[in-house]
């Protein structure tokens, strides 16, 4: 929950997107946009969602009153202190409605339960390298049924299965990368997990999807335009443009990864192949260390591998450098987020590293700093759980294009 200066500071900076509409049939999108008024604001009365959506108080009164009886908001007691009769106050019921957000990629799986609110209601992970799709589905299967089991959530009120996972996961190679894990290639990703449940599936890049969990409860509430960097068994990125994701003309957008590197220092190709997780897993394993867990990492401080971890920092900062530069100079965010896996003190050495080659470059007219997430590890599979709940309940241009073309 935000504080009392946060909470004025972050309502300011959406306010902007929490604007209804005259179009002709856009109830809907009038609808998205008091929820999500509700949703930011916490508790707040009839007549303030008035000011904050434009929208006339009829208007709120019928929304409102459909909110109520569908049990995604509810009555939170009266505002005292003003004038008149105290206002009823209203806020989200948590319980309303449930998503399942997951995270498939190289190295682990993440399953998370959100609620309404976007609280993590449960959480399942397992640590494993280049899954096959029949393992992922296993694992889901096993851990939603003893979720439910042991939440008593009910079924009825989950709306959806998000999916966050690496674009070509089957097709782009990687350090370690045997030739039987190119079955995802070839598999439905979303059949892949509606066979379990049958609820609508939601498959978005992991980059992406961090990306809006860090606009829907990160850093993203106070900075509407962001980059945000994914560093994980690879390196994604997600690009957020006055508070929408940016995708680009296919969704690919953002894909930081795969730019060229072209260094004496490092034989990697793409940026990716340097910078991310399996990179300094290789690096380590030259060296003599093993490592195959993030968490492992913060366990070498004070060992010779120490010296391993920050000669990696110094490149992937070197080699991250320049892609910067154009990202302040063609897209001009406010913040560059790094999130994923990475520790959190590493996370912060390479932001550091990163922020002091930025300054030393007088010739760019604006540069944004560079800091750690908020939303971090589950990143990916929080944003994915908030692909179910975008589609069916909360504001985006996507649902009002959908709403115009009606």
């Amino acid at each position: 929950m935000l504080d009392g200066h946060s909470h004025v500071d972050a309502l300011h900076a959406i306010a902007a997107s929490l604007s209804g509409t005259n179009l002709e049939r856009a109830s809907d999108h009038n609808q998205r946009v008091t929820l999500q008024a509700i949703r930011v604001s916490g508790q707040i009365t009839r007549a303030e969602l008035v000011e904050l959506t434009g929208l006339t108080l009829p208007a709120i009164a019928n929304i409102t009153k459909r909110l109520l009886a569908e049990g995604l908001i509810v009555e939170a007691g009266r505002q005292h202190g003003g004038r008149g009769q105290p206002a009823i106050l209203l806020e989200m019921n948590p319980d309303g409605c449930f998503s399942i957000g997951v995270t498939i990629d190289r190295d682990h799986i993440t399953l998370v339960v959100l609620d309404l609110l976007g609280t993590v209601r449960a959480r399942a992970s397992r640590e494993i390298d280049l899954a096959p799709p029949e393992v992922v589905a296993q694992f889901f299967r096993t851990e939603i049924s003893a979720i439910l089991a042991a939440t008593r959530l009910p079924l009825s009120r989950f709306i959806g299965i998000g999916v966050a996972m690496p674009d070509d996961i089957g097709r782009v190679s990687l350090a370690r990368w045997p030739q039987a894990y190119a079955a995802w290639r070839d598999v439905d990703v979303a059949r892949l997990f509606a066979d379990v449940l049958p609820l609508p599936v939601f498959v978005e890049n992991d980059a992406t999807a961090a990306a809006l969990g860090e606009l829907q409860f990160g850093h993203g509430l106070r900075h509407r335009s962001f980059f945000y960097i994914l560093i994980s068994g690879g390196l994604g990125g997600g690009i957020v443009v006055d508070g929408s994701q940016f995708r680009g003309a296919r969704g690919r957008s953002g894909e930081i990864g795969f730019l060229p590197v072209r260094s004496d220092r490092t034989t990697a190709r793409t940026l990716q192949e340097a910078v991310s997780l399996s990179a300094l897993y290789d690096r380590l394993a030259a060296a003599g260390y093993t490592v195959d867990e993030p968490e492992q990492l913060c366990r070498l401080a004070g060992t010779p591998a120490e010296a391993v971890v920050e000669e990696w920092i110094e490149l992937a900062a070197d080699l991250m450098t320049d892609p910067l530069v154009a990202t302040n100079c063609l897209v001009n965010p406010e913040a560059i987020f790094l999130g994923g896996r990475l520790p959190a003190p590493l996370v912060d050495k390479l932001a550091a590293a990163l922020n002091h080659r930025l300054s030393e470059l007088r010739d760019i007219p604006q540069v944004a700093p560079v800091l750690r997430a908020a939303m971090a590890a589950d990143a990916p599979a929080v944003g994915a759980g908030m692909l179910p709940f975008t589609d069916r309940l909360l504001p985006s241009r996507a649902a009002l294009m959908k709403t115009a073309d009606n």
